[in-house]
């Protein structure tokens, strides 16, 4: 019922038309390709690589204090679309962990003269320095380039690191992969952590049939869509003690712990009052509204954005599902992957008698900084 996000440390595009500018703090990433018709600069197809990558300490600080002892776990790695185009066939993105370590540098697209200064198609650190292997790899990673264009990152090719996602005409565009393996594998020291590389698997294509787009938000973005690395893991308790659970669809549901404000590196820990909204009559000296029920154990929470509406957490049975103890039904949210200065809305969903219901009674929080 746990769900933690880590935000990028640094990330950058690699251009092969452009080998040795740095894009570091570009608001975009990209995995496109460039057919020489489309090409003002070569008459040679091109292409183009992102790089992503996340805090080692982060990764081991949250695997050691929070995840550690936990028998289900998840990582999954997100980006939201900039802007996805002529995907007219099935295209597919792959992603694998970086071999190398490599600099972030202070580059934006298009810069005129061309930041160098740090990570390029041709170097790892900056012009002239540390060029990427093109023979002699180390043990189990690999690169892939055209003879005209040497260079474009190295990576571990193992098959339980390699993920990916397949883009088709009408799916939907942003980015949702687990990469659960290569996350234990930087935990467990196995590969050094020099992030993730995403590249479309066919590459240098000349043909104006196939010139797929793939742009996404960096964490250099003005918007509410930077990339994160979703931690979920599974502490589910459920404990009631004697006391009672709810039965039937005649209920309701405040929510406790709640201020309304939390900053970005909050914890809490929401406690759920439960009681049956019409209660049946019976004689008693102690008011009936004292007495707390629990939410059965396939009960869940969301959150969402107020103003898209999108679900920033889903529903989900597995990693948010609401615990109870000998006080309540409850939840722990971790606000470090909200956006600050905004508001969010927290829903219950729950099964009452085989029925599924939502409940939505506007419980409103806001993240600032």
């Amino acid at each position: 019922m746990a769900i933690y996000k880590l935000f990028p440390e640094k990330d950058a595009t690699l251009y092969s038309q452009y080998p040795t500018s740095n894009t570091g703090i570009d608001e975009i990433l990209e995995a496109s390709i460039i057919p020489s018709q489309y090409n003002l600069l070569t008459s040679l197809p091109q292409a183009s690589r992102f790089l992503i990558k996340f805090s080692q300490q982060e990764i081991l600080n949250i695997s050691s204090s929070l995840i550690a002892g936990t028998s289900i776990f998840s990582a999954s790695l997100k980006l939201y679309a900039a802007n996805v185009t002529n995907i007219n066939q099935t295209t597919t993105l792959q992603i694998f962990p970086v071999s190398g370590a490599w600099n972030n540098g202070t580059g934006k697209y298009g810069d005129t003269p061309a930041t160098t200064n740090g990570v390029s198609w041709l170097y790892r650190s900056f012009d002239g320095s540390n060029a990427w292997s093109t023979a002699s790899f180390t043990a189990g990673s690999t690169g892939s380039f055209p003879s005209t264009n040497p260079g474009g990152g190295t990576w571990y090719t193992t098959a339980a690191y390699t993920a990916s996602q397949v883009f088709e005409y009408a799916n939907p565009t942003d980015i949702n992969a687990n990469v659960t393996n290569t996350v234990n594998a930087w935990f467990n020291s196995a590969i050094s952590n020099d992030g993730f590389i995403l590249k479309q698997q066919d590459e240098f294509i000349d043909s104006s049939s196939y010139a797929a787009t793939l742009k996404f938000f960096s964490i250099d973005t003005n918007t509410i869509y930077p990339p994160c690395l979703e931690l979920k893991w599974r502490d589910f308790a459920y404990n009631t003690g004697s006391n009672p659970t709810i039965t039937g669809n005649n209920i309701y549901i405040s929510l406790e712990s709640n201020p309304g404000y939390f900053n970005t590196q909050a914890v809490n820990k929401f406690r759920l009052n439960v009681r049956p909204k019409f209660p049946t009559r019976v004689f008693q000296v102690a008011p009936i509204y004292t007495n707390n029920y629990y939410l059965p154990t396939s009960s869940y929470y969301a959150v969402q954005d107020v103003d898209t509406n999108e679900y920033i957490v889903d529903f989900d049975n597995t990693f948010t599902q609401i615990s109870a103890d000998t006080t309540s039904s409850y939840f722990t949210l971790y606000m470090n992957g909200l956006e600050p200065e905004r508001y969010y809305k927290i829903l219950i969903k729950t099964i009452l008698e085989g029925s599924t219901y939502i409940i939505d009674e506007n419980y409103y929080f806001k993240i600032v900084k």
